[in-house]
């Protein structure tokens, strides 16, 4: 018989030490959980006047204001929507802002990040002196410019145009979108531009093919600012525009709360409507928004 082959033998973890794990597993256990229930708790907190405001756009108008709430519409009324929507021109509100953002958009991606490209990497006299008269141009009150921008476009001719709401962002994209997108062009080796370099590209090439589409999530970013501020704004079409016809989303929503001041259900359900494009927007790009936040934010 063969002799058997005897095992070394394994060393046990004494009982403090197994003590010592098992508390700091659990630790670890209570800590998520505790910051799970937190952010929850928190999250249905904030949650809860946008659900409000979506279950009173359900409701007829007698049910809106009981005490205590009714949380769940009995019954649901999708008719609200319908009939709140052809009470006024929503679709020719909604084309209008569409055209303002789609222009804004490629305007501020464009030139902002062509301004940005230009302070982090390219070297010209007084560069840092510019790049800071524009982050202090950044403390200047919108109100401050109101009135002379209102005298230039009115000069041009521009009132009761798009003209005045689309043109400025084509000239830089604002010094916030350039601040970003230039910490985040910091973050980028310069080995690859100086490889394109020495392969014969020049400087726009190296931006536009090599740079650019490193840049998305940061892009990102400032693609759904830009979206958010344009979609929202409201002072400026109110200053610029006159005409019904040229209303935005968020002039036509005014227009329809003093027609309808009493009309909770079809005002309720007008500002749902208005609102979905935005949170669509937010969390099909969620994931690039904040990873375009972090990165050109703590980087760079």
């Amino acid at each position: 018989m063969s002799q058997a082959i005897k095992q070394p033998a394994i060393p046990q973890m004494g009982v403090e030490a197994q003590r010592a794990n098992r508390l700091m597993y659990l630790r670890q256990i209570t800590g998520r959980f505790l910051v799970l229930t937190t952010l929850t708790v928190g999250a249905l907190v904030m949650s809860l006047p946008f659900y409000w405001l979506v279950s009173s756009s359900l409701k007829a108008p007698n049910k809106i204001w009981l005490f205590p709430p009714q949380w769940i519409p009995d019954p649901v009324l999708w008719q609200n929507y319908v009939e709140a929507l052809t009470a006024s021109p929503f679709h020719l509100y909604l084309w209008n802002t569409l055209i303002i953002v789609v222009f804004n958009e490629a305007g501020v991606l464009l030139t902002a990040s062509m301004a940005a490209y230009g302070f982090a990497r390219l070297r010209f006299r007084g560069r840092e002196f510019v790049f800071s008269i524009l982050l202090a141009s950044m403390m200047l009150p919108w109100a401050v410019t109101m009135i002379p921008r209102y005298v230039m476009f009115k000069n041009l001719g521009w009132l009761d145009t798009f003209l005045p709401l689309i043109v400025p962002d084509w000239f830089g994209g604002g010094a916030f979108n350039i601040f970003l997108l230039r910490q985040f062009f910091r973050t980028i080796p310069r080995d690859f531009t100086d490889a394109a370099r020495i392969d014969g590209a020049g400087e726009f090439g190296i931006y536009w093919r090599v740079v650019l589409p490193l840049i998305k999530p940061a892009l990102t970013a400032v693609a759904i600012f830009t979206f958010l501020h344009h979609w929202n704004d409201f002072m400026a079409p109110l200053i610029y525009l006159t005409s019904p016809r040229n209303y935005t989303i968020s002039l036509g929503l005014a227009s329809f709360k003093g027609l309808y001041t009493t009309q909770w259900h079809y005002l309720m359900a007008a500002s749902t409507a208005t609102i979905l494009p935005v949170l669509i927007l937010f969390f099909a790009a969620q994931r690039y928004f904040i990873q375009g936040i972090v990165l050109s934010g703590i980087k760079g």
